[in-house]
C-alpha cells in the first residue's frame, strides 16, 4: 500500500511539471525562440556597425608606390595670354603675392635667387640669394616673410619683405618642397624622408611622419594642418597644435598640391588623374566630398583667395588657368584664361584680386586682372 501511494504521487507531481507544455523541440504557438530573438539582434547590431564604420585609412606608405606625379610638358601657345607678360630673366617656378606690400616672390630654377618684383610693373626689385632651387613659397602672414625651401640645399629660409633680407636659415630634412606657417610656427615637407619640421624661433622643435613623399602644405585659419603625399597617394590632416593625426584619405591617382579654404575645406589638385579634389575637415571625421573631372590638363598650380572666396587651378597641358567659385565650399567654374607656357603655379593678391602666373620654360611672369 505504501508502494501503491509513492508511485501515485510521483505520476502527480510529473503530470503537473508537464501541464501546459509543448513537446520537444517546438516552441509555444505565437512565440519567438529567445536564443533566436539574441542572435538577430547581434546580427543587427553588427549590420548598423559595418554601416557606420570609418572607411579604412590608406597606408602612409604603399606597396608598390607609383612615381611621383609631374606636370603635363605643355604644347606651344596657340591663344595669346591674359594680361601682359613680363620676361623676369629667368625660368620661375613658385610664386606668391603679397597684399601689403603689393611684391610678388618667385623662385628661379636656375641660379639660386628668390625674386622680389613689383606687382604692378613686375619689374624685379630684389635678388635674394638662397643657395639653390624653390619651388613652392608662401607668407607666413600678410607683409610677410617669404617662407623659401630650398630642396638641394636642405635648407629652409625666412625673407623679410619689402627688403629681402634673411631673417632665418634653418637646416632641415631631405629635400624641402613647401612650407606653410601657422601662428608662428613653421612646417616644412621633407620630402625624401616623408617627414614635416615644425620650426619656431628659428630651431626645429619636433618632427613627425607625413604620407609618402609629401609635396604640398595648407593650414586652415583654425589649425587644421593638411599635408598631401605625391607618392602615397593619400593627404593627412593634423592639429597644428599637438600633431595629432585627424585622419587619412585617398588623394586621387597623383596628387600634387594643395590649399585651404576659408570654411573648413581644402582643395588639391590630382595631377595625374586630372582633377580637382575637395576635402570637408569642418566635421568629426575629415572625409572627401567631391571630385571635379579636369580630363586632359593636367592641373598642377593652385592658389586661394580667401576674400572673394575664389580658386585658381593652371593646367598644364592645355596652358590654361581655370576660375573657381567656392562661395558655398563646392567648386563652380565661372571662366578660363590662356596662359603663358608651362604654367606651373598661380598666386593671387587677396587686396586686389590680380592674378600671377609663372611661366616655368622661359622665365615669363603673366600679370592680369580677371575682373
Amino acid at each position: 500500500m505504501v508502494l501503491m501511494a509513492a508511485l501515485l504521487v510521483f505520476a502527480a507531481c510529473g503530470a503537473e511539471q508537464n501541464a501546459g507544455q509543448e513537446p520537444a523541440g517546438q516552441e509555444p504557438a505565437g512565440q519567438e525562440p529567445a536564443e533566436q530573438e539574441s542572435t538577430e539582434q547581434e546580427s543587427t547590431e553588427q549590420e548598423s556597425t559595418e554601416r557606420t564604420a570609418p572607411p579604412e585609412e590608406p597606408p602612409r606608405m604603399p606597396e608598390d608606390p607609383p612615381e611621383a606625379p609631374e606636370p603635363a610638358e605643355s604644347p606651344p601657345l596657340e591663344e595669346e595670354p591674359t594680361g601682359e607678360v613680363v620676361d623676369v630673366g629667368s625660368p620661375v617656378e613658385g610664386v606668391v603675392a603679397d597684399p601689403e606690400t603689393g611684391l610678388v616672390a618667385m623662385g628661379t630654377r636656375e641660379g639660386g635667387n628668390l625674386l622680389l618684383a613689383d606687382g604692378e610693373s613686375g619689374e624685379v626689385e630684389e635678388r635674394v640669394d638662397v643657395g639653390g632651387r624653390a619651388r613652392h613659397l608662401d607668407l607666413a602672414e600678410p607683409g610677410g616673410p617669404v617662407l623659401v625651401p630650398v630642396e638641394r640645399e636642405d635648407a629652409f629660409f625666412v625673407v623679410g619683405l619689402p627688403d629681402g633680407e634673411i631673417v632665418e636659415e634653418v637646416p632641415v630634412g631631405d629635400f624641402p618642397h613647401d612650407a606653410a606657417a601657422y601662428e608662428g610656427r613653421f612646417f616644412v615637407l621633407n620630402e625624401f624622408e616623408s617627414t614635416a619640421s615644425v620650426i619656431e624661433n628659428g630651431e626645429i622643435t619636433e618632427t613627425f611622419e607625413t604620407p609618402f613623399q609629401p609635396g604640398g602644405v595648407a593650414i586652415t585659419d583654425d589649425g587644421v594642418v593638411g599635408i598631401v603625399g605625391v607618392r602615397g597617394l593619400a593627404v593627412e590632416f593634423y592639429d597644428a597644435e599637438t600633431l595629432e593625426s585627424l585622419g587619412r584619405l585617398e588623394a586621387g591617382e597623383g596628387p600634387t598640391h594643395i590649399v585651404a579654404g576659408s570654411d573648413g575645406r581644402f582643395y588639391a589638385t590630382d595631377t595625374r588623374g586630372d582633377a580637382l579634389l575637395v576635402y570637408d575637415v569642418s566635421g568629426s571625421e575629415p572625409e572627401m566630398v567631391e571630385s571635379i573631372p579636369l580630363e586632359g590638363g593636367s592641373p598642377y598650380g593652385i592658389a586661394i583667395d580667401r576674400e572673394r572666396e575664389e580658386l585658381w587651378v593652371t593646367l598644364a597641358a592645355e596652358n590654361g588657368v581655370v576660375r573657381y567659385d567656392v562661395g558655398d565650399g563646392s567648386p563652380e567654374e565661372m571662366e578660363r584664361y590662356p596662359t603663358v607656357r608651362q604654367p606651373n603655379t598661380v598666386a593671387v593678391n587677396s587686396e586686389s584680386g590680380r592674378v600671377f602666373v609663372t611661366g616655368s620654360e622661359g622665365g615669363d611672369l603673366q600679370i592680369f586682372d580677371p575682373g
